[in-house]
């Protein structure tokens, strides 16, 4: 087994994309599991989480998500280390962009360590309640509008959850 599972909720298939981006930059230290199907117990023994989502609607957080987060929030995770990332469109909802990643954080934020927050640098949007004090409480993507810089931007977040996670 890994030490690090990558969970993710994709509708449209970018998110699960970029998780697979993310889990091959580990080299072979982390596992995937689509929040769809997964069961907690599947994931207890890992000390290091990912957790991916996009936005859909204005704002909202993907369906799987939804359906998977009251579980999850409610599990016992003192003992791991969490990095969040989240898909979003921002041109189309420049107002709510990557907002989800603030969902999943409010749910968790003071039941685990978490890291790999960004600065708010480099992104075009208007507004966005997945940044506070200037600073995303996980990686943003937009596959939409900025795929360009998806890589660098996903290498560079690996290359500091690294310095933690393995």
């Amino acid at each position: 087994m890994s030490k690090i599972a990558i969970l993710y909720g994709s509708s449209g298939g970018n998110t699960e994309q970029v998780a697979e981006k993310i889990k091959n930059l580990f080299d072979g230290n982390a596992d995937l599991f689509n929040v769809d199907s997964v069961k907690l117990d599947e994931i207890k023994a890992y000390p290091y989480l990912i957790l991916g989502t996009s936005t859909t609607g204005v704002g909202d957080l993907q369906d799987d998500w939804d359906s998977f987060l009251p579980t999850f929030s409610k599990a016992d995770l003192s003992d791991k280390t969490v990095a969040i990332f989240g898909l979003g469109d921002s041109a189309s909802f420049s107002d709510t962009f990557a907002q989800s990643m603030k969902v999943i954080y409010d749910a968790i934020h003071d039941k685990t360590r978490l890291i790999g927050q960004v600065p708010d640098e480099g992104y075009t949007y208007d507004a966005s309640e997945a940044v506070i004090d200037d600073t995303w409480v996980g990686l943003p993507i937009d596959e939409d509008n900025e795929y360009d810089q998806t890589d660098s931007r996903v290498e560079a977040w690996v290359a500091e959850l690294k310095k933690t996670f393995v």
